[in-house]
């Protein structure tokens, strides 16, 4: 029985140093959020057997959960670098003709040759419609629209674009050669009750679940979401220096179970010599 105690505790130990050997590995990736393995202990006894002479058998992986603590914000000198000071996630959603939605914290957009704003990965930033107060108009996932940046100002198309502007509320306003402004939406951003049952992808992206519950969707300074800071990323929170304590306790620890596998081997041992 220690065997399959220790084996427990090895491959606990195991779990637990992937976790913060991904965590490391990820320090410098946009939008990381850092993971922790979670454990209880396993115990079982019959209804007639008493407790106190029982002395367990062992540990089990309750589950790898995320932290979605704030990281550092990062100035930058590209517009179209946001990143959310608060509990927020960007909209975002993939190519045709899927057109998933998802969800991160990976602010860093770019313009693709469609003239769509697009994440790491392809998928399209979705704006809120506004009215002419520039006040959302409707929040539903479905009147989300994609951010496209236009080529000339409404009724005047010989009127190039010339800048971009995103304010903390998200905000985005465009500015034509001819002087006009026009405001395009409000950044699409995504809260939920529960983050931690969010289903990560990769490239620092989240699909809803039914744990992590339906998104409810607003602009930003709305409730949890926080605000929009462009020209800026948010860095990974992972400390280093305290992953490498938890790292030096996790190798302590499999080290430990390693060796109580190896003395239970030669108690084994030593019975089967004195036959």
């Amino acid at each position: 029985m220690s065997f399959y105690t220790s084996l427990s505790g090895l491959k606990g130990a195991q779990t637990d140093l992937s976790a913060i050997s991904n965590n490391l590995a990820n320090v410098g990736s946009t939008g990381f959020k850092k993971s922790r393995a979670q454990f209880g202990d396993l115990f079982a006894s019959a209804p007639t057997q008493t407790t106190k002479l029982i002395a367990g058998q062992g540990a089990r992986l309750n589950g790898v959960v995320q932290q979605f603590t704030q990281g550092t914000l990062e100035a930058t000198d590209k517009t179209l670098d946001l990143a959310i000071a608060g509990e927020g996630f960007f909209m975002v959603k993939g190519n045709p003709p899927r057109q998933d939605v998802s969800y991160t914290r990976n602010g860093s957009f770019q313009v693709n040759t469609d003239r769509h704003v697009v994440d790491t990965i392809g998928s399209t930033l979705q704006l809120l419609p506004v009215d002419s107060s520039g006040n959302v108009t409707s929040t539903s996932l479905s009147s989300a629209q994609d951010f496209v940046l236009p080529t000339g100002a409404p009724g005047n198309a010989s009127a190039a674009l010339v800048n971009v502007s995103i304010g903390i509320d998200g905000l985005v306003t465009a500015t034509y050669a001819d002087g006009s402004d026009q405001m395009l939406g409000k950044v699409a951003m995504a809260s939920f009750v529960a983050q931690e049952g969010l289903r990560p992808i990769g490239d620092g992206h989240w699909q809803s679940t039914g744990d992590s519950g339906q998104p409810s969707i607003n602009s930003a300074t709305n409730g949890p979401l926080g605000t929009i800071r462009s020209g800026a990323l948010e860095r990974a929170n992972v400390d280093v220096t305290e992953e490498l304590v938890a790292l030096i306790s996790a190798q302590r620890n499999f080290q430990a179970n390693a060796k109580a596998i190896e003395t239970a081997n030669h108690m084994t041992q030593t019975i089967f010599n004195m036959q």
